[in-house]
Parts: structure tokens; C-alpha cells; sequence
């Protein structure tokens, strides 16, 4: 297993002060980074342990914050915050863009080389980030294929990759259909992947609180998402070793 080291940063966003999880990977060279969302009851543990998992496989990782370090395990205190924050494109843009500011000024990153990759709301901040025209090299969304609004998905300047269970209802076959059709017709290069079986967060494993209908953790394909998200990595944003700032 490679060294890593991590630290926790503090950054201004949405009226609030976010505290997210910077992992970085063993050396002093640049690296690509990855900008990594969490689900809509906030950052946790989970999305800790990926970004780790991340720098382990040489990245710079940001898993940034969603709630002013707070993590919602309340359905409806998490639902009163979230529905506003996907409603309002302008909103997740200035929680991606602040995140963003942060994981690009650290010397570590190398800026024209970022993904970002989320899960739930934290995968519909990277999609508005791209169709806010952000640089980035990827976008991966897990349980979050939201649609924005009209012709800005033309402004996405690198692949799209989603994953999400076919049993979902929040994300159900037409939300995922206006999506796909979305990325269509703004000619990005996008791909679905439907896990067979799957609820909403399949990824996310059980936690000891009342969640939304809807939630359940399928470890299987828990796995392969996983796997998905590294793969896109490899292939949008290798880690090219040996090279030196």
C-alpha cells in the first residue's frame, strides 16, 4: 500500500464553513486530482476512506463538504437541505467551484488535470460544474443523473459516466432517460451503466439511521461501481509516475 498523508482543510461556501478531507498521495511530484462528492446526507467516513483509496492510486483527492460539517442523518432534516440545493443550479455550482478553488491551490495538484466524481447530490455538483464550463478531465455520478438546464450541457468539455441501480426509485427509468437524452443531444461522450438489482446508494454501506425510501447497500455491485469510477479514472486521467513539478 502506498503512504499517504491527509489533512482536513476548511473552506467559505454556501453561507457556511466547509470542512472537507484532502488525501494526498507519497512523493513531491504534481498529480491529477479528483474531486470527490458525497451523498446528500453529507460527508462521512465513507467518502474519507475513497478518497484514501484514491491517493493510494496516486491522485490528489478532495472530498469536499456539503452541509458546513455537518452530516445529516435525519431523512427529513437531510431532504429540507438537499431539495433547495438541487433545485438551484447556481447554488452547486458555488459549492463545486469553492471545493474546486481549494483542491487546485494545493501544490500537489496539477489544475488542468481534475476529475470530479460524486455521489448522489454530491454527483450533481460535478455535472454542474461541467455544465458551468468548468475544465475537467472527467465527471462521474453515482445515483445522481440530474437533469440542468436547457442547451448548458453543451458546455461539458470531457466524458460523462453514471452508474446507477436499476430498482432506484428516486433516480426511476424516466429521470434516467431525460438524462441520457440530455447528454445526447448536447453531443457528450457519455455512458450508463445500470447495476441489475440495485436501489439508491447501493454504494453506500448500511448505517444506523433512518434513511429515505428507496436506499439499500448491494455490496456486489458496490464493488463494481467502484471499479467504474476507477476505470474512468485510468482512462480520462492517468497517473503518469516519475514526472516532477
Amino acid at each position: 500500500m502506498t503512504k499517504i498523508t491527509t489533512r482536513t482543510v476548511e473552506y467559505p461556501a454556501d453561507g457556511l464553513t466547509m470542512i472537507g478531507h484532502l488525501a494526498l498521495p507519497a512523493g513531491v511530484d504534481r498529480r491529477p486530482a479528483v474531486l470527490l462528492g458525497p451523498e446528500g446526507t453529507g460527508l462521512s467516513d465513507v467518502e474519507r476512506r475513497r478518497a484514501d483509496a484514491l491517493a493510494e492510486l496516486g491522485y490528489v483527492a478532495l472530498a469536499f463538504d456539503l452541509h458546513g460539517g455537518r452530516y445529516l442523518g435525519d431523512p427529513e432534516e437531510m431532504l429540507a437541505r438537499c431539495m433547495p440545493l438541487l433545485a438551484d443550479p447556481d447554488r452547486m455550482r458555488g459549492i463545486g467551484r469553492a471545493a474546486l478553488d481549494v483542491l487546485s491551490a494545493e501544490p500537489r495538484t496539477d489544475p488542468d488535470r481534475i476529475a470530479a466524481v460524486g455521489y448522489g447530490t454530491g454527483g450533481a455538483v460535478g455535472l454542474e460544474l461541467g455544465r458551468d464550463g468548468v475544465n475537467l478531465r472527467a465527471i462521474g455520478t453515482v445515483n445522481g443523473l440530474t437533469t440542468g438546464r436547457p442547451g448548458e450541457s453543451a458546455r461539458i468539455r470531457c466524458p460523462v459516466w453514471a452508474g446507477v441501480g436499476s430498482e432506484d426509485p428516486i433516480m426511476p427509468p424516466a429521470q434516467r432517460n431525460a438524462f441520457t437524452a440530455e447528454m445526447q443531444a448536447a453531443g457528450v461522450d457519455w455512458r450508463l451503466t445500470v447495476y441489475g438489482g440495485a436501489l439508491h446508494a447501493f454504494h453506500h454501506p448500511p448505517v444506523d439511521h433512518p434513511t429515505v425510501p428507496g436506499v439499500g447497500y448491494h455490496p456486489q455491485h458496490a464493488r463494481r461501481a467502484w471499479r467504474d469510477v476507477v476505470d474512468l479514472l485510468a482512462e480520462c486521467l492517468p497517473v503518469m509516475e516519475g514526472v516532477r513539478a
